[in-house]
């Protein structure tokens, strides 16, 4: 069962991700969910994103798998992070004329603070167009000071 994940940084001064942030005049405004093992978010592809005719650009499918790796460091390890390595896989073009798409992401296994992560980009028949393997350097918790990281629950 997918549950909303809250924003802990909507209100917070400064705060505009592209991605997340619901204040951003230009961003995408995404929300993302939790579903088991899953960081889940959705997105419809438009024109507006595009490389070349009717195809998502390579870079905003990296940018959505990047921002979902992001947030299955916050939800599951409880901590903030910074992407070192993105290997990305383009197996399918993705078609801006889709109505929408779905981006997964999970932790496959942590040493220490590093957090290796397996993403998708899917259509809505699940087919798999985008994947990427991802690793993530995370502040261990007991370095975190006050306001350091605000905490990510679910609504």
């Amino acid at each position: 069962m997918m549950r909303k994940i809250k924003n802990p940084w909507v209100g917070t001064e400064g705060y505009n991700c592209f991605v997340c942030s619901p204040d951003n005049p230009i961003g995408l405004h995404l929300s993302f969910y939790e579903d088991g093992d899953y960081i889940v978010t959705k997105f419809k592809p438009t024109h507006d994103y595009e490389s070349w005719q009717n195809t998502l650009h390579g870079g905003i499918q990296a940018l959505l798998i990047d921002e979902t790796a992001g947030w299955v460091v916050c939800r599951k390890l409880q901590t903030n992070g910074v992407t070192s390595k993105m290997d990305m896989q383009y197996l399918k073009p993705v078609s801006t004329l889709l109505d929408e798409i779905t981006v997964r992401a999970k932790i496959t296994k942590m040493m220490r603070n590093v957090a290796f992560i397996e993403a998708e980009l899917m259509d809505a028949d699940e087919t798999v167009l985008t994947r990427a393997d991802l690793v993530y350097f995370c502040t261990p918790q007991f370095k975190l000071k006050p306001g350091d990281f605000p905490g990510c629950e679910l609504e």
